[in-house]
C-alpha cells in the first residue's frame, strides 16, 4: 500500500460507491437474486447492478452462485469479508440515525434500547474510549 494512501482511502477505492454499499447493506440478512437486488436497491439502473456485482465478486466482497443455466441466473451473498463490512456499515447508519431529527435508532430487539458502538481490546478484556486518541492507531 502506498505510504501516503491511508486504509480508508484504500477501501474506498475499492468498493467506496453509492450503489455498492447499498447492494452490501441490501444483502446483510440473506442471498438475494438478481431482480431482488434491483428491487431492493431502489432506483440503480439494470447495468449498474450488473457491473457493480462483477466488481464486489472480483473483491471478494460477494460471491455468486448458479441456480439457473438456462437462461444463466445466479444468487449473491456476501463473503466473509463482504459481513465484515457490512458491519462497518451499521456504524456509518448507526451514525446516520444519530443525526437524524426522526429519533430513530438502532435498537436491541429483546428489550428495545438503543445501541451504541464501542471500540473493544480482547487482549485487555475492555472497551477503548474513541476519545483516547493515544489508544487507537491505525496500523
Amino acid at each position: 500500500m502506498d505510504e501516503r494512501r491511508g486504509p480508508l482511502q484504500a477501501a474506498l477505492e475499492r468498493i467506496g460507491d453509492r450503489w455498492s454499499l447499498l447492494i452490501i447493506d441490501a444483502l446483510q440478512d440473506q442471498a438475494l437474486r438478481f431482480s431482488d437486488l434491483s428491487d431492493r436497491v431502489s432506483g440503480i439502473a439494470p447495468n449498474i447492478l450488473s457491473s457493480r456485482l462483477t466488481r464486489l465478486e472480483e473483491e471478494g466482497v460477494i460471491v455468486s452462485q448458479p441456480y439457473s443455466e438456462r437462461p444463466p441466473r445466479h444468487v449473491y451473498e456476501l463473503t466473509a469479508a463482504g459481513r465484515d463490512l457490512a458491519g462497518a456499515l451499521r456504524l456509518l447508519a448507526h451514525w446516520g440515525d444519530r443525526q437524524s431529527d426522526d429519533g430513530a435508532a438502532i435498537r436491541h430487539d429483546l428489550c428495545g434500547t438503543p445501541l451504541e458502538a464501542h471500540w473493544y481490546c480482547v487482549s485487555c478484556d475492555r472497551v477503548v474510549d474513541q476519545g483516547a486518541e493515544t489508544e487507537i492507531r491505525l496500523l
